[in-house]
């Protein structure tokens, strides 16, 4: 076998594989991305955004750009390596390859982005509550295409949804 056709194969075999387990790869686009944090959440230095599989890095990149740090968590070693090529330069931005369920949030965190699947998205959701229950402070949301079931809407712009997760209230005996 060529190698060219090996390597393509080996690609295609990730891209398919982490299509099984989580949401396929759909690139987000740069400018979209954009103005949906300029009209739902105005990311600045005080934001530690974290991106729930982050692809090749362009929420990454955008949270730089509006001088925000960011934390990428993605399952296809593929697109962690693409990703921390494009973004090598940036101090404040990191990417993780790893399955997200399994990360824990910083403390700092203050807002997710997630462009998910509409089968995951309630589970995604379910992970986000645990985490700031865990923090013991609000978490927003930024979800591409899907709703956040349960939660009031806050902002939408064409379809990017905005939400503010907060912690569960515990019972005092």
């Amino acid at each position: 076998m060529d190698l060219p056709i090996a390597i393509f194969l080996v690609v295609l075999l990730v891209f398919v594989l982490t299509a099984l387990f989580g949401a396929p790869y759909v690139p987000s686009s740069n400018k979209e991305v954009k103005k949906a944090f300029k009209n739902l959440y105005s990311l600045g230095r005080k934001d530690l955004l974290i991106d729930l599989g982050s692809g090749d890095g362009k929420v990454l990149k955008t949270a730089h750009e509006f001088g925000a740090k960011s934390i990428g968590i993605e399952v296809n070693p593929l697109l962690v390596w693409i990703s921390k090529f494009r973004l090598r330069k940036f101090k404040d931005t990191q990417v993780l390859c790893r399955d997200f369920y399994r990360y824990n949030f910083p403390a700092e965190t203050t807002v997710v982005y997630v462009f998910g699947d509409g089968r995951d998205m309630s589970r995604i959701v379910r992970y986000i509550e645990r985490q700031t229950t865990k923090l013991d402070h609000p978490i927003y949301l930024v979800s591409h295409a899907f709703e956040a079931e349960g939660h009031k809407l806050i902002k939408q712009y064409r379809a990017y949804f905005l939400y503010k997760i907060s912690p569960e209230k515990k019972e005092k005996k």
